[in-house]
């Protein structure tokens, strides 16, 4: 009986040889669309002074939390917020908008008014170079779909272009060809292997092949390297994951009471510093006492229609004052206590670990920092939520961007005076003060 070469192998490389110039024809393909949809795609240049780049980002981390380009949010649309103001007045906005509005400022007044008194958080730490870049962002137009030809008219997807067919059309054509091809191969395949089988001829066996496994174990250097690729991976996610330990950003527990920051300190306005009074004077800013709440809500049982949001139903909102009720042993009934009191177990939102000194007073009461520095809009907030990592370059970032306040601020006259000669400045940051030093936040 004949022996033949393995014609299995031939097989291989014909369908090898065809699916490489499948390859190399759609290459080419993409290659001439490219510099079309790159012309198509390619973005308006920034006409401003800022970079819109380093704007974006800005604008996520600070801005977008109570903004939007091209619709109202918390506050007003942004886009193209350099043509209603000039820029002299969004330095000193953003830098401290409260201020502005407490001296008169008629924009001022009137932008805070529009946007139904809600309070912008202060930025004192964003330099003019930084709210360039931000302006820069905003400045840019609103993009628009994408326009084929010199007339700008869109070309509807499956339609033919200049070249010929629709990129849909010649992917469907070549997969299609593809198709066709393996249906061939195999054909082919079965036809050989009847006319070798009716001429006698006997097909040789494909050779016995070294598995890629059995031969990747017996190669020495490339088991050495992938295991030290394979550590170094290791390390590289366990260390990523170490540095999370203890981080809790967006940490947003659920209360045994609900209690809503945007009703209470968006939609009514009441101050911070009303229910966490300590947070003037001590150290920690403190959790209300269940009378603070009471100072209201002995004489209001039930909320407006109006609060009801399509989440929370008016029913649910006055079934968490009853909650309230039922933990001071107060009956709206009789309007008098019983005496019967349950303890509401909050969950702690906010926790720096025991070797950290922070001092409320000092940042509030001495330094001025509003409190949205740290714990974000909290009047746009439903639930609480930790905003800010708390992390000690998060700290330190702040303490060296952070100019001291002197205005009506006797406590730090001397030390300021003396320090802001030495470094040449008018301004001092908190890092100039010894913000950075070791025993300011640790002892």
């Amino acid at each position: 009986m004949k022996k033949v070469g393995n014609h299995n192998s031939n097989s291989r490389k014909l369908f090898l040889s065809l699916a490489l110039m499948l390859a190399v024809s759609f290459s080419s393909f993409a290659q001439d669309a490219a510099p079309a949809a790159a012309t198509e795609a390619a973005p308006a240049a920034a006409t401003t002074g800022g970079d819109p780049a380093k704007g974006k980002a800005l604008f996520n981390a600070n801005c977008a939390a109570c903004h939007k380009l091209d619709a109202k949010s918390t506050g007003p649309a942004l886009r193209g917020v350099s043509e209603r103001h000039d820029m002299e007045w969004i330095y000193k906005w953003v830098h401290n908008s409260s201020d502005m509005i407490k001296s008169g400022d008629a924009a001022a007044v009137k932008l805070f008014n529009e946007n139904n008194k809600a309070v912008m958080t202060s930025f004192p730490q964003l330099s003019n170079e930084d709210i360039d870049n931000i302006i820069a962002y905003t400045s840019e137009p609103k993009a628009e779909p994408a326009a084929a030809g010199a007339t700008g008219a869109a070309t509807p997807p499956g339609t033919v272009a200049e070249g010929g067919s629709s990129n849909n059309m010649i992917l469907g054509v070549l997969s299609l060809v593809l198709v066709v091809l393996v249906v061939m191969l195999f054909m082919v395949n079965n036809v050989l292997r009847k006319v070798a089988k009716a001429n006698g001829i006997e097909v040789a066996a494909a050779k016995e092949r070294t598995s890629i496994w059995k031969a990747f174990v017996k190669n020495q250097f490339l088991v050495l390297v992938s295991c030290i690729l394979l550590l170094l991976a290791s390390g590289y996610f366990v260390y990523g994951y170490l540095m999370q330990v203890g981080v809790d950003q967006d940490y947003q527990p659920i209360q045994p009471i609900h209690y809503s920051h945007k009703i209470h300190a968006g939609d009514n306005e009441i101050n911070c510093k009303y229910c966490h009074s300590a947070a003037r004077v001590s150290k920690n800013a403190g959790i209300p006492s269940l009378n603070v709440c009471m100072n209201c809500h002995k004489n209001i049982s039930e909320v407006a229609e109006t609060t009801a949001t399509p989440e929370y139903s008016k029913a649910f909102y006055d079934a968490q004052i009853q909650k309230l009720y039922d933990a001071v042993g107060w009956d709206k009934t009789t309007q008098s206590y019983t005496g019967k009191t349950q303890p509401v177990k909050w969950v702690r939102i906010h926790n720096l670990p025991d070797f950290v000194y922070f001092n409320h007073s000092q940042h509030v009461t001495v330094g001025g920092i509003e409190c949205q520095t740290c714990h974000g809009p909290v009047e746009t907030y439903e639930i609480q939520k930790q905003f800010a990592p708390l992390t000690m370059g998060w700290c330190i970032d702040c303490h060296r961007k952070t100019e001291v306040k002197m205005e009506g601020n006797g406590y730090y006259t001397k030390i300021h005076e003396e320090l802001s000669k030495k470094y040449g400045v008018d301004k001092l940051t908190e890092a100039q003060m010894g913000g950075l030093e070791c025993g300011k936040c640790h002892y």
